[in-house]
């Protein structure tokens, strides 16, 4: 009855609805874990553990109805990562109907321990933060991206290689001070961030998600930059000079620099390795966020970078932006 109602509900909204085949399956996922997330306590899930052995079952005869249409890999990653007891998916719409029962309990409940946690923004296939989990066992890392069938990657070898110090968190980064309590976390990786030329707000580093990560960050913890944009870098450099806050290590091209024996060289992604080859330079950039003083834009144009980076436009005719 539930597979009927949900495959009803499409049917009707496929008839006003424009969808193409990425429509389809998002409107899929994201209706089904939303549909099974409100009603966990009707099915006996009191648990976000127990929700992940009740929701692939109505999320993988949503995928059998349609899978003559759709991708079947993504559709099965989606499943997979439902068991994946190392993954968290709580996309906007769903956060903003349930609250996330481990804020401020993620050492007690998922990873029991005591050690530091530390998130990687925007982690794609989670390269770093498995890697930084297998470089630093007495660490915990956490994966946070929005793009699920990309995490499947990071999440999936974690599991293989029994990594109990790493999590993955799907949902959307404008949200992810609902998932933390204050001082929960003590570093922040920003790996290869959209530099977001014409939307100051959207980039990782603007005051606007500087102020949010104070929600949850300890009193000057440790934010990590790593780009191929010089955009972004300068555009950050001139923030944390404006606000003063202390610099631990920066650098314009941090292989070729007397630094690039940190922790930040260690690790190269898939795309990485594809800019480094384009003779792009890696920048990189180590700094604190006290939690005193209020946080100013700098009020500065920059130039604008003149290249595309993989699945990025300039998106702009102008030469620079503030």
């Amino acid at each position: 009855m539930v597979f009927r109602s949900i495959y009803t509900i499409f049917e009707l909204c496929s008839k006003i609805l424009p969808f193409g085949n990425e429509n389809k399956t998002y409107f899929i996922l994201h209706f089904a874990h939303l549909f099974v997330t409100l009603n966990k306590f009707k099915i006996g899930c009191t648990s976000e553990i127990q929700r992940k052995t009740s929701f692939p079952l109505v999320f993988r005869s949503i995928c059998t109805i349609f899978a003559g249409d759709m991708g079947k890999g993504k559709l099965a990653k989606f499943a997979d990562m439902e068991t994946y007891e190392n993954v968290f998916q709580y996309p906007y719409s769903v956060v903003e109907q349930v609250p996330f029962d481990m804020k401020g309990h993620w050492h007690e409940q998922y990873f029991k321990n005591d050690n530091p946690i530390v998130l990687e923004l925007g982690c794609g296939k989670g390269e770093y933060t498995v890697g930084l989990a297998k470089m630093f066992p007495d660490v915990n890392f956490i994966g946070v991206d929005i793009k699920g069938a990309r995490m499947w990657t990071g999440a999936t070898q974690a599991l293989q290689e029994g990594l109990k110090n790493v999590a993955f968190l799907r949902t959307n980064i404008e949200v992810i001070d609902r998932f933390f309590s204050a001082g929960e976390v003590n570093e922040i990786w920003l790996t290869f961030s959209d530099p977001q030329m014409k939307n100051p707000r959207k980039r990782l580093t603007s005051t606007w998600f500087l102020e949010r990560y104070r929600k949850f960050l300890s009193d000057g913890g440790i934010i990590h930059l790593k780009t191929d944009s010089n955009f972004l870098f300068t555009y950050t450099s001139y923030l944390v000079e404006k606000n003063v806050l202390p610099v631990l290590e920066k650098t314009t091209d941090l292989y070729a620099d007397a630094c690039s024996d940190s922790v930040a060289a260690s690790i190269q992604t898939y795309y990485e390795s594809m800019w480094l080859a384009r003779g792009l330079n890696i920048k990189y950039m180590k700094f604190c966020l006290p939690h005193d003083g209020e946080l100013v834009e700098p009020d500065v144009e920059i130039e604008l970078d003149d290249y595309r980076s993989y699945h990025r436009d300039k998106r702009s005719s102008k030469d620079k932006a503030k």
